[in-house]
Order: structure tokens, then C-alpha cells, then sequence
């Protein structure tokens, strides 16, 4: 994958480093309606020790929504941050058909995506 978005976009995936290219890559997996963790996606590009670093990567994500960090919660089901605010990430998460009660993913074990 060379490009995560379209060509009016400044900044290009070689603007970042290989670990950072790894977790922006992956997280275009996670479908609509889905969301992941932090730690399944460290695990998911072999780092599993890494889901802080995760984190710190997708603050990065100049391409959100269009790179959907936002599918990546809490452990706990707990939303988490968002570079555009808990407020948005939740609106995105509910406009997407996820259901968020209390800033926590409702039915979190049936739409947690596993790579």
C-alpha cells in the first residue's frame, strides 16, 4: 500500500517512520463497525509489547478519519483518546453503528476485531 489517501494530502507514508508506517497500514484493516485494541495491534505488526507506541503513532494520523484510528480502543472497552477529541471519536465510533455508553464500547467482545 503506498497511499492511504488521495493525492491532495502533503504528507506521504515515507514522512514516517517503519514502525509508525506498520501501525498506520494495519489499522486500515479494521472494518466499519469494528474496533481493536491498542495491544492487538501492536501484536499485529509483532510488537506486542509496544501498544503505548501504538498509540503515540496513530496521534500521528494526519489521514483521520480516512485512516480510521479511531477503531482503536481501551483494552477495558474504554474509548480512549483522539487527536480530534473524545467528543468526535465517538461520534465517529456511534456513526459508524458502534454503541458507546459512558465513553465505553457496548457488546465490546463481539466488536473487537483480532487481526
Amino acid at each position: 500500500m503506498k497511499k492511504l489517501i488521495s493525492s491532495q494530502s502533503t504528507t506521504s507514508l515515507s514522512d514516517f517512520t517503519k514502525f509508525e508506517q506498520q501501525v498506520l497500514k494495519s489499522v486500515n484493516q479494521i472494518p466499519i463497525g469494528k474496533v481493536t485494541t491498542y495491544v492487538y495491534l501492536a501484536q499485529a505488526i509483532n510488537n506486542s509489547k509496544a501498544s503505548r507506541a501504538v498509540g503515540n503513532a496513530l496521534h500521528k494520523n494526519p489521514w483521520a478519519p480516512k485512516v480510521p484510528c479511531h477503531r482503536v480502543v481501551r483494552s477495558d472497552g474504554l474509548i480512549g483518546g483522539y487527536g480530534g477529541g473524545v467528543k468526535k471519536k465517538l461520534l465517529l465510533l456511534q456513526s459508524e453503528g458502534i454503541e458507546v455508553e459512558k465513553n465505553r464500547i457496548k457488546n465490546f467482545k463481539q466488536l473487537l476485531y483480532k487481526f
